[in-house]
C-alpha cells in the first residue's frame, strides 16, 4: 500500500475507502507537525479536508508529493502557485454539491424573507396568543443580484427563476450565452437589487469584495446573503449597518473566523445565521468523498485526473 497524508477527519465512507487502497497517515493526530512532515518525506499523495493550510512550506517539506485531492471545491488553502511550481496534480469536488448548495442559498433565501427563525419562536414563546405575527416580505417578483455565476451560480438562478423572481449577475467577465442582464460593476448591480448573493470561492482577488459602499448600495431594504467565503464581505461593515438598519438583512452560511462567529451577530433579529452547511447533506457528502478518492486512485493508477484544478 502506498502512504497517503490525510489532514483532517472526513466522512465515514470516504475515510474508509481511502483507508482500503492506502495506509493513511493522520496528520491531526500529530503531537509535532515538522517531525510528521519530516517523516513523510517519500509520501507521494496528499488528502486535503480543508482543515488548515497547504501552504509552500508544508510542501516544500513533502519533496516526493505528486497529488493534493481536496476535499470540496474551494482551493483557498492550497497554495497553488507552489503546486504548479513543483507540477504537483490538485483536484476538488466540482458539480456534485452544486444542487446542495443552490437548495441550501433558496432555503436562507426563504428563512430571511419571511422571517421563518424569528416565527418559530414567535410560536414557541407563546406570543401568537397576543395577536398575529407581523407581515413578511415575499421573494415572488424581487430581483436578485448573484455574485459569481458558476456552476453553483447558475443554479441558483434557474431555482430564482422558479420563485418568479428577476435575476442579474457580476463577475469578472460577461457570459454572453446565459439570459441574465450582466453588471460590470458591483455597487451598480447592488443598488438595483433586492437581494445580492456570493457565492464566489475565497481567494487573493476576491477578499473584500462586498465592500461597506457595496452593502451601503443594497441598503435598508436590501439582503446580503453569503455562501462563498466569509473573506468576501467586510464583516465590521456589515454588522454596523446591520445594527443601524442601513442594510435590510443577512443570510449568512460562512464567516469570516469560522467556527468563531461574532456575538453580535447572534444579537441581531435580521440575520439568519447557518454553520457552513452548504452542501452538508448525505448524499452530497458521499458523493464529494467518491469523487475525492477516486482522483487519487486515477493518479495511482497512471490515469488522467477526473476533475484537476491544475
Amino acid at each position: 500500500m502506498h502512504d497517503l497524508i490525510l489532514t483532517g477527519p472526513l466522512l465515514g465512507s470516504a475515510t474508509k475507502a481511502l483507508e482500503n487502497e492506502f495506509k493513511v497517515l493522520r496528520m491531526w493526530e500529530a503531537g509535532d507537525l515538522d517531525i510528521f512532515l519530516h517523516d513523510c518525506k517519500t509520501v507521494r499523495f496528499l488528502a486535503s479536508a480543508g482543515n488548515i493550510q497547504i501552504d509552500r512550506a508544508m510542501i516544500d517539506q513533502l519533496p516526493a508529493l505528486e497529488i493534493i485531492s481536496n476535499y470540496g471545491v474551494g482551493i483557498d488553502t492550497i497554495d497553488l502557485d507552489a503546486a504548479r511550481a513543483r507540477k504537483i496534480g490538485v483536484t476538488n469536488t466540482p458539480d456534485v454539491l452544486n444542487d446542495a448548495v443552490a437548495e441550501h442559498a433558496l432555503a436562507l433565501m426563504l428563512a430571511a424573507c419571511r422571517r421563518v427563525v424569528d416565527a418559530d419562536a414567535f410560536v414557541r414563546a407563546g406570543k401568537w396568543l397576543d395577536g398575529p405575527y407581523p407581515f413578511t416580505g415575499e421573494l415572488t417578483g424581487a430581483k436578485i443580484g448573484i455574485l459569481g455565476l458558476g456552476r453553483i451560480g447558475k443554479e441558483i438562478a434557474r431555482r430564482c427563476q422558479a420563485f418568479k423572481m428577476q435575476v442579474v449577475y457580476h463577475g469578472r467577465h460577461e457570459q454572453k450565452f446565459e439570459p441574465f442582464p450582466y453588471y460590470a460593476d458591483l455597487e451598480h448591480m447592488a443598488r438595483e437589487v433586492d437581494w445580492l448573493i456570493a457565492v464566489v470561492p475565497g481567494d487573493t482577488g476576491t477578499e473584500g469584495l462586498v465592500s461597506r459602499k457595496v452593502l451601503q448600495a443594497l441598503g435598508p431594504k436590501g439582503v446580503l446573503v453569503n455562501l462563498g467565503r466569509g473573506s468576501l464581505v467586510d464583516e465590521k461593515a456589515l454588522l454596523d449597518l446591520l445594527k443601524t438598519g442601513a442594510l435590510g438583512g443577512a443570510a449568512l452560511d460562512v464567516f469570516a473566523d469560522e467556527p468563531r462567529v461574532s456575538p453580535e451577530f447572534r444579537s441581531l433579529h435580521n440575520v439568519v445565521l447557518s454553520p457552513h452547511q452548504g452542501s452538508a447533506t448525505i448524499k452530497t457528502r458521499w458523493a464529494m468523498g467518491d469523487l475525492f478518492v477516486r482522483n487519487l486512485l486515477a493518479h495511482r493508477d497512471g490515469n488522467p485526473l477526473i476533475s484537476p484544478v491544475i
